[in-house]
């Protein structure tokens, strides 16, 4: 077998640099580009799960106030109010904020939603629950 000359070699260095180059530079962009992604995944993630957090947190002292307010009410009536007031509890105490993965996340957070506001309209309180840039609140 004969021996490359340098020349040929050199050559062989120039015709392939454009696709050493191109492969060089996918291999940055991509390592680039999935080091911005976890970090904005992770940015978008704790906001989303604080504004879930702050809304669960603030069904369920509602709940609690409630409970005790309608504690000593022992008629029928309110004995459906304070039954209401426990599911909505349990099903709060249920969700799973320590896994990001439940496949039913959204679903049940829906549930309790739908369980706060009936258990606004038993109590005939309106609730209008907003999450915005600057604040929280739950009015009355």
């Amino acid at each position: 077998m004969e021996a490359a000359s340098p020349s040929s070699d050199m050559f062989d260095e120039i015709v392939m640099a454009e696709d050493r180059f191109h492969g060089e530079g996918y291999q940055e962009g991509y390592a680039e580009g999935s080091h911005v992604g976890v970090v904005e995944g992770r940015r978008y993630g704790s906001l989303h799960g604080a504004k879930i957090g702050s809304e669960v947190g603030c069904y369920l002292g509602f709940a609690l106030t409630w409970r005790c307010l309608l504690q000593k009410c022992m008629d029928e009536k309110n004995s459906k109010k304070r039954r209401a007031l426990e599911s909505l509890i349990g099903m709060i105490q249920k969700f799973p904020y320590e896994d990001p993965t439940y496949d039913k996340l959204q679903e049940d957070l829906e549930k309790i939603r739908g369980k706060f506001k009936q258990v606004c309209s038993m109590l005939n309180i309106q609730s209008d629950f907003r999450m915005g840039s600057e604040r929280s609140s739950l009015t009355f």
